[in-house]
């Protein structure tokens, strides 16, 4: 499976953007996929998940701005994420197929989300 992250760039505080991850592979379906990002100087941390049934899972911070959808048909998943702040500059990740004491096996390069207060 490959994962192509896209969508991000230069956004106001208070401002929108849309991001997506888009896959190869009839199998993506059956995947749980997840969002990270990692700012500059900070470790990797997890933003939010679905997984193949569509029930969906959000850090904190984020739960109530940002929303996490999937096509299947379309193998993409998408991360709806509005009122953005500047603490959410990041390079956000995709990933798919959690598998458990592991992690993720698969992810994407990584798309970067720039947010000017």
């Amino acid at each position: 499976v490959q994962l192509q992250a896209s969508g991000g760039g230069l956004v106001q505080a208070g401002g929108s953007l849309r991001l997506s991850c888009a896959a190869s592979g009839r199998t993506f379906g059956s995947y749980a996929v997840g969002w990270f990002r990692q700012a500059p100087g900070k470790e990797r941390e997890f933003v939010a998940t679905i997984t193949s049934g569509g029930s969906t899972n959000y850090k904190v911070p984020v739960k109530g701005r940002f929303s996490i959808s999937r096509d299947n048909a379309k193998n993409t998943v998408d991360l709806q994420m509005n009122s953005l702040k500047p603490e959410d500059t990041a390079v956000y990740y995709c990933a798919a197929d959690y598998q458990a004491g592991m992690g993720y096996k698969y992810w994407g390069q990584g798309t970067l989300v720039t947010v000017s207060s």
